[in-house]
């Protein structure tokens, strides 16, 4: 294995927080070096990584003379800068390999004194590939936070009456945004955050990422997509279901049938070694069978606004989109991986209708993680 060098803070930076699962704020470097996995770091932070994560060496900046530094006078980067670059010279980097996050001026300090940095993403996005049982936890919470919050929507999805401009509940119009606080505040419950999502209706729900807004109205089609991150382990979970409060017209009916049977042939598919395009490919050819388009079947250079016109799915951990990809581009799977299945089929100016899994790819087979009905009236 190559030496390994990671800078940044544990809280925003996904490679450092697998390998520190301790919310920092602050930059610190991370170093492997052979079988030592070494961390340069303030004192402030040094008891709760003893305590959080005892296997971590640790080198604090005393050793490294940093009083010294700041007796200079220098400014907080050149610090931070000459600090690294101590760390490194008293563990013999001579050679790193660094993710593609690894700060630019940093970087070129390094190197300008002698220390080779190589960017080497694939490595650093496949070492998070499998799920520790930390992030497994972590996921999983946020899964079930996702599940309370769409059942305290679907409650004020049956409450709600048709006023003549919409539908309202208990005499207030029932909005995107009134269903955003209902979820938010059983986010914040369950000690999740998740305050961007998606509750978009009608035309809106035709466009994959409009995160929705004003009065929902009776018989269209509502997607809630949410992807909370669990505040203690910061892993995501990502959810996706489409309701209809009054009769769901017959074009609705047919995508339930439609992506339904897309989510489960797909999920049926998923084990160890398949990839994920070959996935996304049997999904497209459903669609394909019932007359929509789809990336794989649209002309070169159309842009695709009906149909089925994204992905079929993506890893989900450190950050709610990550590998392996699965859609015109894929990667095999590998035993830990959790990913999202998501298809869906839409129409501009109309609506739209995705259903969304979490699934967790086990040594034979997999496991949905997602635990809740599909049903299309709330």
């Amino acid at each position: 294995m190559p030496d390994v060098l990671i800078y940044g803070d544990s809280v925003r930076n996904p490679e450092l927080r697998h390998e520190v699962p301790v919310p920092i704020t602050d930059g610190f470097l991370y170093v492997e070096k052979g079988e030592r996995r070494v961390i340069v770091l303030h004192a402030l932070e040094i008891p709760r990584v003893r305590e959080e994560a005892p296997e971590l060496e640790i080198v604090p900046l005393e050793q490294l003379d940093a009083d010294e530094l700041f007796s200079q006078g220098l400014q907080g980067w050149e610090i931070q800068n000459e600090l690294v670059l101590r760390g490194s010279r008293e563990l013999s980097i001579e050679r790193a390999t660094v993710p593609e996050t690894f700060p630019l001026g940093l970087a070129d300090h390094l190197r300008a004194n002698g220390i080779e940095l190589v960017v080497d993403r694939d490595l650093f996005d496949n070492r998070r590939r499998s799920k520790n049982e930390t992030e497994l936890r972590g996921i999983r919470k946020a899964q079930k936070a996702c599940e309370a919050a769409l059942d305290a929507s679907r409650e004020l999805l049956r409450r709600a009456r048709p006023n003549g401009t919409g539908l309202e509940v208990d005499g207030k119009p029932l909005t995107s945004e009134r269903l955003k606080r209902v979820i938010e505040d059983v986010f914040a419950d369950h000690e999740v955050e998740g305050s961007d999502m998606i509750v978009a209706h009608g035309p809106q729900a035709a466009v994959g990422h409009n995160q929705g807004s004003g009065q929902i109205l009776p018989n269209e089609p509502i997607v809630f997509d949410l992807f909370p991150k669990d505040k203690a382990t910061a892993c995501y979970a990502d959810m996706t279901r489409t309701y209809v409060v009054g009769e769901p017209t017959d074009e609705v009916k047919e995508w339930y049938r439609l992506v339904k049977e897309a989510l489960d042939s797909s999920t049926a598919g998923v084990k160890p070694g398949v990839n994920g395009r070959s996935l996304y490919e049997g999904v497209c050819e459903i669609f394909h069978g019932a007359g929509y388009k789809t990336q794989l079947n649209k002309d070169p250079g159309e842009v695709l606004e009906d149909g089925f016109f994204h992905g079929l799915g993506h890893g989900v951990g450190l950050e709610v989109h990550e590998l392996p990809s699965m859609g015109r581009t894929g990667q095999d799977l590998v035993s830990g991986d959790v990913i999202t299945i998501e298809p869906g089929l839409y129409r501009s100016g109309y609506g739209g209708l995705r259903l969304e899994d979490l699934v967790l790819v086990t040594k034979d087979g997999y496991e949905v993680i997602t635990d809740y009905p599909y049903d299309l009236t709330p």
